[in-house]
């Protein structure tokens, strides 16, 4: 998660980028990012989104996760995304994107257990370009998603997380092990090339099974119930 200034510096940044194909089917589609490609692929491959489910969405601006989620769940579920910068789109009544820093907010008192059955986080630190700091920051907002998604979620339910490869990797992962029945590793499509972020998936966290977490993937919400998708807006993005 970025501070206002790095988050500034690092938009301005991205928004210079020559726009590739996921930025232009983003752009086409009415996502205010390309990172939602994603999420979609994560989703395509382990089938974490159900209908009504109730969904986390740590580092949510500039919102695309949070409408992909609500999309798929559909007005029976329910999707809170919380990322440090303010959220002024749209999105559905069973959707909202709080405002607040997850490193020092209480989520897990504030929350309560087992009030959600997945939890995605897609933060990243402001980039230094000294890898090693870079990562080890990377990996510190992984540990505390991770945190969050134990505290949080129902038996039963999923954990998505984002990390930069580098020395803490296999304990993020084995960390990931530890508390979920399976663990995948997943790099989408839409992951530029030259970086070297990755996803942890948990799936099934141990204790249980939840209502939305077992089971075979649910049909996709119908187009008539979908939510609409929050307006693209200025090229000022955190993901990429």
């Amino acid at each position: 998660m970025l501070a206002p200034l790095e988050r500034e510096r690092d938009e301005r940044e991205m928004s210079k980028r020559p726009q590739d194909h996921w930025g232009h089917k983003a752009r086409k589609e009415g996502y205010a990012a390309r990172s939602v490609y994603k999420l979609e692929e994560i989703d395509r491959r382990t089938h974490i989104l159900k209908v009504g489910a109730r969904v986390l969405d740590l580092g949510a601006f500039p919102g695309s996760w949070t409408a992909y989620a609500a999309q798929r769940v559909g007005p029976k579920g329910k999707v809170l995304g919380l990322d440090l910068q303010e959220f002024r789109g749209s999105l559905p009544p069973h959707a909202q994107i709080r405002t607040g820093d997850v490193l020092s907010l209480e989520l897990e008192k504030e929350l309560g257990p087992a009030s959600f059955d997945v939890v995605v986080s897609d933060m990243a630190p402001a980039t230094t370009g000294h890898r090693f700091t870079d990562q080890a920051r990377s990996h510190r907002l992984f540990m505390r998603a991770l945190e969050i998604a134990e505290a949080v979620l129902a038996p039963g339910g999923h954990f998505v997380g984002k990390i930069f490869l580098g020395e803490d990797f296999e304990a993020a992962r084995d960390a990931v092990r530890d508390a979920f029945e399976e663990s995948k590793i997943i790099k989408p499509p839409a992951s530029r090339a030259e970086s070297y972020e990755t996803f942890v998936v948990g799936l099934r966290r141990k204790g249980g099974s939840a209502l939305h977490a077992s089971g075979p993937p649910a049909t996709e919400t119908p187009a008539s119930e979908r939510a609409p998708l929050p307006p693209a807006g200025p090229p000022r993005i955190k993901k990429s």
